[in-house]
């Protein structure tokens, strides 16, 4: 199979030097901006070279096209299409870890840019494994992968057919599921949240829909005290992550 039929074109200093570190193999090519003089980028041209990376010089009209008129800060990488991992190998994995392991599972969303930022904070506070459905929902484009700035490359990132059963299946190996919801009356610090946890949140501005709702365990808010009713999903979803990373660090 050729593994540049649907190659992805990454773009940004963080995501391109990210990849390289976490994932050479799976990088075709770098093209830099020719007559480049950031220190980024020359660090970006040496890592590549290196790894025995072809590195071509390009204009910048050219880069811009590659990344659709989006700033790419004079580097874009041609990869491998991003592979999704198995939901099998997830349950193996969390069923023979210790301690604590949580899970984020991000209910339809379909902005980018607030995908990109949640999987940023994410990897901030040491969550491994994402979960997303397949339908009505962002996918890792290149527009996410800028976003988290390379995080992405350090995640394992599931695409499912049907939220509902993945977390029946977490539930069944001891994991509880707390959704955040704008509408609960407990509030993201009035609880001491257990080790295995799995995080759901909802699509912007519909948030989390009735059927995964039904199943979480329990539900909590962002304590507003403002004119403004509710915040931005991305917002939201690192108050509630550092939450619970703060927790676990006083323990």
């Amino acid at each position: 199979m050729d593994r540049q039929k649907n190659p992805l074109f990454l773009f940004g200093i963080n995501p391109v030097l990210e990849k390289l570190k976490s994932s050479p193999q799976e990088v075709f090519e770098i093209m830099i901006v020719e007559g480049h003089q950031r220190a980024a980028l020359h660090l970006i041209d040496r890592e590549a070279k290196r790894r025995g990376l072809n590195v071509r010089y390009l204009e910048s009209k050219l880069l811009d096209r590659l990344a659709n008129g989006r700033k790419h800060q004079g580097v874009v990488a041609k990869v491998d299409s991003y592979s999704y991992c198995l939901f099998a190998d997830l349950l193996q994995d969390l069923s023979s870890s210790q301690g604590h392991d949580s899970v984020l599972i991000l209910d339809g969303l379909t902005d980018p840019r607030n995908f990109g930022a949640l999987l940023r904070s994410a990897e901030g506070v040491g969550i491994r494994h994402v979960v997303i459905p397949k339908d009505r929902s962002v996918g890792v484009t290149p527009t996410v992968v800028k976003t988290s700035a390379g995080a992405v490359h350090y995640l394992k990132i599931y695409r499912v057919s049907n939220l509902r059963r993945v977390i029946l299946a977490l539930k069944e190996i001891g994991y509880w599921v707390v959704g955040l919801d704008a509408g609960a009356n407990e509030g993201v610090y009035g609880r001491v949240y257990p080790e295995k946890l799995v995080v759901v949140l909802g699509a912007e501005g519909t948030g989390i829909r009735p059927l995964t709702r039904k199943e979480c365990d329990f539900l909590v808010s962002i304590p507003m005290r403002g004119k403004i009713a509710s915040l931005n999903v991305a917002v939201a979803g690192g108050i509630f992550l550092y939450e619970i990373l703060r927790q676990r660090s006083s323990v």
